[in-house]
């Protein structure tokens, strides 16, 4: 889903709305506009905001939750991959190649995820060969002692764990915003824009207010767009955990 396209269909709704509003305004009889009509017409657009401040409060809370679950794992798999690249150092060079590959395997797998171009999508889908090797080369390893021996298990624990974040990532990456409720949402908000544009004084700043407020709604569709997809977009989780931890390679 594109977010900023998202974002600008639902202002062009807001602005309708508001347009439609003021024809309205202009069509009615007066006695339609009478104080009696218009504290009822405020009820109605009364009840309809509440409840399109829980939709949006919970469609905020989903994708920062959703958001904030990923991040904490992409930090988790950065430690993971920090302490299983000491762990092989600390093993002895029966685990250098364990450790080569280890490492190609990680750049391969942050250049994937956080591509250099911002258009590229992100590919979170891990590398079953490269894995599988990784994997391989770490049961293959014949410790000659306890010390070296607990390494090993420790080593292939968490190379596992490595591997259940990676595809968890994959799971998650399905879009958590309902598209039924977002529309519903969006249509809530037009049915608010088009009773207060029906109900203000025709003048500039009334309307001036009213765009405002639709920059403001559209601009909060567009976060939690945004937040949905963290690993796209401009509000993306930030490489710097597993960038920390490349860097560590080298020490």
């Amino acid at each position: 889903m594109n977010t900023t396209f998202t974002a600008l269909i639902v202002f062009g709704c807001l602005v309708a709305a508001v347009l439609l509003g003021r024809g309205l305004r202009r069509m009615l009889p007066q006695e339609h506009l009478s104080a009696d009509s218009r504290d009822v017409i405020k009820l109605a657009i009364g009840l309809v905001a509440t409840m399109s401040a829980l939709v949006l409060g919970l469609l905020v809370s989903s994708a920062k939750g959703s958001y904030d679950t990923e991040r904490n794992e992409v930090i988790q798999m950065a430690a993971k991959v920090a302490f299983l690249d000491r762990a092989l150092a600390v093993y002895g060079p029966e685990a250098a190649e364990a450790r080569t590959r280890f490492h190609d395997a990680v750049k391969e797998a942050v250049r994937q995820m956080w591509p250099e171009e911002m258009r590229r999508p992100a590919q979170l889908a891990p590398n079953a060969q490269a894995g599988n090797v990784v994997y391989g080369i770490l049961q293959a390893l014949s410790p000659h002692d306890d010390a070296q021996r607990k390494l090993k298990e420790q080593a292939i624990s968490v190379g596992v764990d490595i591997g259940q974040l990676r595809s968890l990532l994959v799971a998650q990456s399905v879009p958590s915003i309902s598209t039924p409720m977002l529309i519903i949402l969006v249509l809530w908000l037009a049915v608010i824009f088009l009773g207060f544009s029906t109900l203000a004084p025709p003048n500039v700043t009334t309307i001036l207010a009213l765009g405002v407020s639709a920059i403001a709604v559209s601009g909060a569709i567009f976060l939690i767009l945004e937040l949905d997809q963290p690993f796209g977009g401009i509000i993306r989780i930030s490489s710097e955990p597993m960038v920390n931890a490349l860097s560590q390679f080298a020490k």
